[in-house]
């Protein structure tokens, strides 16, 4: 394990110190030391999503787990996997396909890694078929803000015994514990994949065109909607063996009229509709708005002028807007807010520019805060990992 002096920093908050373990042993001496020092620790694998939610009230140790980058075990005949925390998502998926399989999540961000996919709870097209890592973890080895080691669920499929503990760390933005290990269920590498893809004029039919494919008999693995400006579309993925898929996709076809068909995989799928490259003043206010199948043409209505990209199967969509006026983007956030509550859901500012951040509400209304709260002073009751990071300042 190695430190350094201050050469880093966590979305503008300077990080006094940084720690490079490369087990789950080293996590555990270097937590138990800022344990002692009451020092707080930020968790960082590939350094992805540094940026999202709020900017942390505090980083006295940057806990950098790009070490700990090993494919542990692959069971392929169990269909499991246990990789490190700091392993690259797209690494799993190369070594897991060497025996025909694949862990059912898409790398959103490219280079991110099986740590941070986990606390932010990232996911894109694969959602509709597999869920999010939420659904596909099986078991976690994880390190407790005091230094502890515990664990949680199991390495075999049949075995749920601690799952709820790995589900409440998922999406937690590394507020509860320090995950170092992960178990996912797998699934086959289909024979095939297609893709259809059809443009449409309204969110009215887009709506349509959604509600169509669900309601038939294609069982869709994914199915998208974007825009982008003038370019709206729908897209089918169809998955399975040969004869299948040819038969899916004609009756596909007669629901989408005019799509086009390929095997090869499109331009940008999977990804968000933002550069995440971008960094500071330049990188763009992201958002995940969530809502009930049947809102699909009021939420796209109430975003045309953003750009939209996500699962519309699932109800979950990504968009994308300038933050160059701090002021102008509350308005916006105020509008998608109303549309996706009135539907069941919620909008989450990602990430955005500092001055978008100290403008609006990141977060919007939490039904649960008071709970969250609870289970924050269980796991970390010196509240010294990620502090000020989530919800309500957890």
């Amino acid at each position: 394990m190695g430190d350094a002096a201050l050469t880093a920093e966590v979305d503008g908050v300077a990080v006094g110190e940084v720690a490079t373990p490369c087990s789950t042993d080293e996590v555990a001496a270097t937590l138990r030391g800022a344990a002692g020092g009451g020092r707080s620790v930020v968790v960082q694998g590939g350094g992805t999503k540094r940026t999202w939610a709020m900017p942390p009230r505090s980083a006295d140790l940057l806990l950098d787990l790009s070490g700990m980058d090993r494919v542990v075990e692959h069971a392929a005949g169990d269909l499991i996997v246990t990789a490190q925390a700091g392993t690259p998502l797209a690494a799993v998926q190369e070594h897991v396909a060497a025996a025909g399989q694949r862990l059912l999540v898409d790398e959103t961000i490219p280079g991110s890694t099986v740590g941070g996919v986990l606390a932010t709870n990232a996911s894109g097209p694969a959602r509709l078929l597999a869920g999010t890592m939420r659904d596909l973890l099986i078991g976690v080895t994880m390190v407790r803000a005091d230094g502890v080691v515990a664990r949680a669920g199991g390495k075999v499929v049949k075995n749920v015994a601690g799952y709820d503990v790995g589900k409440l760390l998922v999406g937690s933005y590394g507020t509860l514990a320090v995950v170092t290990e992960a178990t996912f269920r797998l699934h086959p590498v289909p024979p095939v994949r297609r893709w259809l893809t059809v443009p449409f004029g309204s969110a009215t039919e887009a709506q349509r065109l959604v509600q169509d494919v669900l309601a038939a008999q294609v069982v869709p693995a994914a199915l998208e909607v974007a825009v982008d400006g003038d370019a709206r579309s729908v897209t089918l993925l169809l998955e399975g063996r040969g004869a299948g898929v040819d038969g899916r996709a004609q009756a596909a076809a007669g629901l989408l009229p005019g799509a086009t068909s390929t095997e090869e995989r499109p331009d940008g799928w999977g990804r968000y509709p933002w550069d995440p490259s971008a960094t500071g003043d330049d990188r763009a206010v992201a958002l995940k708005l969530t809502f009930r199948l049947s809102a699909l043409a009021d939420v796209l209505e109430a975003a045309a002028d953003l750009a939209v990209r996500g699962s519309a199967g699932a109800g979950v969509l990504y968009a994308s807007m300038s933050g160059d006026e701090p002021a102008a983007v509350a308005p916006v956030l105020t509008r998608l807010r109303e549309v996706c509550g009135r539907h069941g859901g919620a909008v989450v500012v990602l990430d955005a520019p500092a001055a978008v951040k100290r403008t609006v509400d990141v977060w919007g209304p939490v039904p649960a805060l008071d709970l969250m709260r609870r289970v924050k002073d269980e796991f970390d009751p010196d509240r010294r990992l990620a502090p000020g990071r989530f919800v309500g300042g957890i």
